[in-house]
């Protein structure tokens, strides 16, 4: 269904793509692109500003069945990219290590094949979904009144996932990527002269104390029902002074469970340690959520429509390497449809993913695209 021009077109349209990304909040050129590409497939609908900058194309039959959705990212990432390819990144500072240019595309490669032989039930949505590395996006599509209207029977959703080898999947029933949030931890007290550091309140004592205690709350370990991982990941106290003893502390955590609900026990464990050390040392304190990710749960039935499409299609999958303690969001969609997240290698020896140096593979873009066409043919048939 895809003629070599569509690679050719694809390929030069996802270096496009990968020239100018935008980070999460930030994808209304982005989102613009995309639409404008979708326009020319012909669909039922398209529905913009979907939780922020999301855009979703509607395939409709007309005849009643499943809603499947297949879903991709608009954000790019912070990171300078490192590469000397003739596509690399215009914007300073910014880039697409995140493969999330390549997914858009294979979505884009979908819609093509949709257009051309429609199916005959249901709809296929194609969602371009925003935020997705901060973990909001997927919640603000969801609690988007439009989402309503388009509500997933099925999701199905393909990341790049490096140390794989090439064009092989890696998933399963049940847990693909772990719960997180990351808490950032404000300690107040009162600064003083260093030369009368009695006259103030420092955290100090309290740092040296909650350290151990929040990296305590989570050791890691196995990856099973009953994983906790607690990761320290910056403490300050006070400010650069030899003259200042210090009045305020700030200590950041990234919380990481196999589910939801034990991702809420360590967060509570870490709210009541806080408070009882706060209170010991006199502090007044504040504990602020960032980067809130809900787990990504593969449902059997998904998951098997899935493995079934690519051994149909004679593409290699397993469970290797997964579950993952890394966080994606598209859980979201799975609280709500039977959904499945596939891990798509480009080769055990490619860059990692959020690497400077790493690009999509393009010859990625036909087999993620052929996996989900298969999957919308198995579900809905064709007319």
């Amino acid at each position: 269904m895809l003629t070599n021009s569509d690679i050719q077109d694809l390929t030069q349209f996802r270096r496009a793509l990968h020239q100018y990304p935008e980070v999460s909040g930030e994808e209304s050129e982005t989102a613009r692109t995309i639409a404008a590409e979708l326009e020319k497939l012909g669909p039922r609908r398209i529905l913009t500003g979907l939780g922020g900058h999301g855009v979703a194309a509607v395939f409709d039959s007309g005849t009643p069945g499943p809603t499947v959705l297949f879903r991709a990212e608009l954000d790019g990432l912070p990171i300078p990219e490192d590469h000397d390819i003739p596509w690399a990144s215009k914007v300073s500072g910014k880039s697409h290590v995140c493969g999330h240019d390549g997914h858009m595309t294979m979505l884009l490669a979908l819609g093509r094949m949709i257009s051309r032989r429609p199916v005959a039930q249901g709809r296929v949505v194609l969602m371009f979904q925003p935020a997705e590395e901060d973990g909001s996006g997927a919640k603000a599509v969801v609690a988007d009144p439009a989402y309503a209207e388009i509500a997933a029977d099925w999701a199905f959703a393909i990341h790049v996932e490096p140390g794989q080898p090439f064009g092989h999947v890696s998933s399963g029933p049940g847990l693909i990527n772990c719960a997180s949030m990351g808490m950032a931890i404000t300690l107040t007290g009162k600064t003083a002269h260093a030369a009368d550091p009695d006259d103030g309140t420092s955290p100090a004592l309290a740092v040296a104390q909650l350290l151990p205690a929040v990296d305590a709350l989570g050791a890691g370990g196995t990856l099973d029902d009953d994983f906790r991982l607690v990761t320290l990941t910056h403490a300050r106290i006070g400010e650069p002074s030899f003259g200042i003893a210090p009045g305020e502390a700030v200590i950041y955590a990234t919380l990481r469970s196999a589910h939801d609900t034990g991702l809420a026990e360590i967060e509570a464990d870490l709210r009541a340690l806080v408070d009882d050390v706060a209170a010991a040392h006199g502090l007044k304190h504040s504990l602020e959520i960032f980067d809130h990710f809900a787990a990504s749960i593969n449902a059997p039935e998904a998951y098997e429509v899935a493995r079934t499409a690519m051994n149909a299609l004679g593409v290699s999958n397993g469970a290797e390497g997964v579950p993952m303690r890394a966080s994606e969001d598209f859980g979201v969609f799975g609280q709500t449809a039977k959904a499945a997240m596939l891990c798509l290698g480009p080769g055990k020896d490619y860059a990692a993913l959020h690497n400077p140096d790493y690009d999509f593979p393009d010859d990625l873009i036909p087999i993620g695209a052929g996996i989900f066409e298969r999957i919308a043919r198995d579900l809905l048939g064709t007319a």
